[in-house]
């Protein structure tokens, strides 16, 4: 058996060998394993809740072809709890196993190239188009992507149609969490230490009453830089407009009109520690306002598919999954941050309000008259820390607590017994992570 492998494993060595001279081949991996303990994590903590931990591991395998006109990619990830699977499991059933990317990418020329499969889409900070790397099985699209670059001009214009399978007649896209269609357009302008991004995305969700019909929503806005040594400055602006799902009063698509705006902020002293300010606003929809103009349309921002885990708190009571109809969000942000180059940590502290009215409902049955909440919904803290071991294995780990009120426990209809917001129980989380990213060809 050995001496007839040789000819294979040689012929092998000879293709690699000889591809190597006109081609760049890579095979890299990663290995994510992740400990969380949870307890109130996405919402306030009720009484008898139990707190949950578990270590949860992302697997993947990338592989890279780089030829002197196209290049392709192809992730290969498992997704996995432990233990979830017995030792002696015939089948893959108990983890997630898939494609995360196959594509493939031809250059006409040095500045204008075509990028097509399944892929990765991320933009600027994340805020609206990410890839949502946090989350183990992150975020990925079957797209086409046209691309032009110059020195300091980008365009990209992208377009995706999806259907749940091939069929000889029309049917319904039903894969959930998922959308009928997508075209975007994304310039980007670098001018010395100013860079400008204006982002177009329309976004067509399955119609609920008709095969062959698609309702749209578009956001467009832009994204504004400045960095130099020792300050960096940040805007955002975004407004959505279009159709929803559900209907108005006059059983039509109920029209959506909403915006997000905001800023950060972050001074370095001696490129170490870095002090940083924000301040974000989601526009939602009041629950207090009974006009029937107002109520037959959306105003709750939807932030599509950004990478929201980085921005409103780790502890994701917000906008992670559950952005639908809400009343929106004010976010005061204090960024501090200390680096060196094995090792790092940083505190976020989070003061969060609501953008709309939120309406309390036992002062309004108890007096007559509508009547709305505290806009207050509570203060997180968030804690990091990083190091780098020798060989370049990462270790994360956090420490997150939120401080809710009775407004949000309202909110989340976490109530105690007299009906009233949960406020009471300790919510927090934490989690240790370690990062292997192996290069098997070196």
């Amino acid at each position: 058996m050995k001496t007839a492998l040789k000819p294979l494993g040689l012929l092998i060595a000879t293709l690699i060998s000889s591809s190597a001279a006109i081609a760049q081949m890579t095979l890299t991996g990663e290995l994510r394993p992740r400990f969380e303990y949870l307890h109130g994590f996405g919402s306030p903590a009720d009484t008898l809740q139990k707190s949950a931990q578990f270590i949860i591991q992302r697997t993947r395998l990338n592989f890279g072809y780089k030829a002197d006109k196209f290049k392709t990619g192809i992730v290969l990830q498992d997704v996995r709890v432990w233990g979830n699977q017995s030792q002696l499991n015939l089948g893959d059933g108990g983890g997630s196993f898939g494609l995360h990317e196959g594509w493939a990418e031809y250059s006409f020329n040095a500045k204008i190239s075509m990028k097509l499969g399944r892929q990765e889409i991320s933009y600027d900070d994340e805020r609206i188009l990410g890839a949502v790397g946090w989350a183990q099985q992150a975020r990925s699209h079957d797209a086409f992507v046209f691309k032009f670059m110059d020195s300091t001009f980008i365009v990209h214009a992208g377009i995706a149609y999806n259907q749940n399978a091939t069929s000889t007649v029309g049917t319904s896209y039903s894969v959930a969490k998922s959308y009928k269609e997508m075209q975007y357009l994304w310039l980007n302008k670098q001018i010395k230490s100013l860079n400008i991004s204006l982002l177009a995305l329309n976004v067509g969700q399955q119609s609920p009453v008709s095969v062959n019909s698609t309702r749209y929503i578009t956001t467009a806005g832009t994204r504004i830089e400045y960095k130099t040594k020792p300050l960096f400055a940040g805007l955002n602006f975004y407004y959505q407009a279009g159709d929803d799902l559900t209907l108005n009063s006059k059983g039509k698509p109920k029209k959506v009109a909403a915006l997000l705006g905001g800023f950060d902020l972050a001074y370095t002293l001696k490129e170490k520690f870095t002090v940083g300010l924000g301040y974000e606003y989601q526009s939602g929809q009041s629950q207090t306002d009974t006009n029937t103009a107002y109520k037959d349309v959306n105003h709750s921002f939807n932030p599509v598919f950004g990478t929201n885990h980085k921005f409103n708190g780790y502890m994701d009571y917000f906008y992670v999954g559950n952005h639908l109809n809400n009343v929106g969000l004010q976010d005061i942000i204090l960024r501090l941050k200390y680096k060196t180059e094995k090792w790092n940590v940083a505190l976020d502290v989070h003061e969060f309000m609501a953008a709309a009215d939120v309406l309390d409902s036992k002062a309004t049955i108890s007096s007559g008259k509508i009547t709305a909440m505290s806009a207050s919904l509570g203060t997180e803290f968030d804690l990091t820390f990083g190091y780098t071991l020798p060989g370049g294995v990462n270790i994360t780990a956090g420490y997150s607590h939120f401080l809710p009120t009775e407004t949000i426990g309202i909110i989340k209809n976490v109530k105690d017994w007299k009906g009233d917001g949960r406020t009471d129980q300790t919510s927090n989380w934490a989690y240790v992570m370690i990062t292997f990213k192996p290069n098997f060809l070196k």
